[in-house]
């Protein structure tokens, strides 16, 4: 059973089938029969497992047993105590409501990578970095929750899955390694 940790650059497509515009995962890693055990979005970065056993797949992605997935959120303004409850909470996003999940303000960590492309910058609204673990994954979930609560996404990185996570594998965007399928 193979079990690849790989840390997606920003804009890199989450699928090994060619793109007409945007890189995929087949022009980083070239491992047959292997396929993503869930997916981020082009404009996201950061931790994707791949794995060539289809349980595994199920049992890292399904909904029924998703292991929880945190992520680093750069938002635009200063969080408050009410938006971070807002975001505990649960939030009502029109086609669904988000189940309870941890938010809470953090520091950019010493080993985050410029993103490239680089953020907007705004002179006059500060940014602030949030730290998000859910254990639901819907499309665009964590920048809907951000925007329902007043604080839009700049930069989303996902930076674990279970217990396997970037700053305990620190890899720089584009760089994959194979680790123990246990770890999850």
């Amino acid at each position: 059973m193979t079990l690849i940790l790989f840390n997606k650059p920003n804009l890199v497509m989450c699928q090994f089938s060619p793109h007409p515009t945007r890189p995929s995962l087949a022009d980083y890693i070239n491992i047959p029969n292997i396929y993503p055990a869930g997916r981020l979005d082009a404009d996201s970065e950061g931790l994707i497992l791949l794995t060539d056993d289809g349980q595994l797949q199920h049992n890292i992605a399904h909904p029924s047993r998703k292991a929880p997935k945190t992520y680093l959120v750069q938002v635009e303004g200063i969080a408050t105590a009410a938006q971070l409850q807002q975001l505990r909470g649960g939030i009502k996003l029109g086609d669904f409501t988000t189940l309870p999940c941890d938010a809470k303000r953090v520091l950019a960590p010493d080993w985050l990578w410029p993103r490239n492309p680089p953020i907007r910058q705004r002179q006059e609204i500060a940014t602030d970095w949030l730290a998000i673990t859910l254990s639901e994954g819907k499309n665009r979930q964590v920048r809907r929750m951000t925007a329902a609560v007043g604080l839009p996404t700049l930069r989303l990185i996902r930076i674990a899955i279970g217990g396997i996570s970037l700053s305990s594998h620190p890899l720089m965007p584009g760089e994959w390694q194979e680790v123990d399928a246990n770890a999850i």
